[in-house]
């Protein structure tokens, strides 16, 4: 892509990332993740109705005047997004692909995470881990990720969940709030999820679009599977050959739903004919409550 090109289309993300992250998201997503604790910031005078427990007895006895400890929440965390970027994330037949979509979210969360002071950082994958960027603050740092969104070119095509928890267990050690997102149209990954999820807060993001859901009944169809590159002719007029084919679907979703809740994981399923930012929002509100 020509350079002039995508500083315009990473201008245009973050114009509407931003504005959505400072206007919407960075309240809701200061209040679904807190911080590690609180630590103790200052000392004031005893008012009515402050807790007796936070009495400061050292000062107050120096004094002669009550006075209490004011503690604030240590808000920096760290935040670490597990970006899909294979073949079947360039599917999309309704508003936008699902890669757009996962471009967009991802710009919304970080420019949340920064307003937040928190650090942000990017794990791109397919079948292989195609890019690691490390976490750090700053609004070049998020430009970055952006322009990677938008502009990187993966070698691989197909999709492995659990080799990149692997990597992503190996390579950051420190708790962070992880962001899974992908089609989850892959297996196998139980046990890498089970082991990222004891040590960080793991939020799957499912983004589907809902021919992937439902074949729609339009006799044959020319098909290419993305990821493997295969050609084949499907008979959609076949009410076994749609049943199948969504079954193979809802048996994806299920594992992805089953898994996530066994590891004690959070996650949220997307479709590309709503709107996110109503999917995100209410999955913030659920996360505070």
């Amino acid at each position: 892509m020509e350079t002039s090109e995508l500083l315009k289309k990473v201008r245009k993300i973050e114009i509407k990332t931003k504005g959505l992250s400072k206007h919407i998201f960075s309240g809701e997503y200061h209040s679904a993740f807190k911080g590690r604790g609180m630590s103790f910031s200052e000392v004031r005078n005893y008012q009515y109705g402050d807790d007796v427990r936070n009495i400061d007895w050292n000062v107050t006895a120096r004094t002669g005047d009550p006075y209490i400890k004011v503690f604030e929440e240590e808000r920096e965390l760290t935040v670490m997004l597990l970006v899909d970027v294979s073949q079947s994330s360039y599917f999309g037949t309704v508003n936008q692909l699902k890669k757009h979509i996962i471009t967009e979210i991802c710009a919304v969360l970080a420019f949340s995470a920064i307003t937040n002071n928190d650090k942000v950082g990017v794990l791109f994958f397919t079948d292989e881990v195609e890019k690691f960027i490390p976490p750090k603050k700053g609004k070049q740092h998020i430009l970055r990720i952006i322009r990677e969104l938008i502009d990187l070119e993966p070698k691989g095509q197909k999709t492995n969940i659990a080799k990149t928890l692997e990597y992503f267990n190996n390579v950051v050690k420190k708790r962070s709030i992880c962001f899974i997102l992908s089609d989850f149209l892959a297996k196998g990954y139980e046990n890498p999820l089970r082991i990222a999820a004891r040590r960080h807060d793991i939020v799957g993001v499912n983004l589907f679009d809902p021919m992937e859901k439902e074949l729609p009944n339009i006799g044959l169809i020319r098909a290419v599977d993305v990821e493997t590159g295969k050609m084949r002719w499907i008979d959609s007029s076949s009410r076994k050959v749609r049943r199948e084919y969504n079954e193979w679907f809802e048996s994806h979703q299920a594992y992805f739903k089953s898994n996530f809740l066994k590891s004690g994981a959070d996650s949220v399923q997307i479709s590309t004919e709503e709107s996110y930012v109503n999917a995100l929002l209410k999955f913030f509100k659920k996360r505070s409550s």
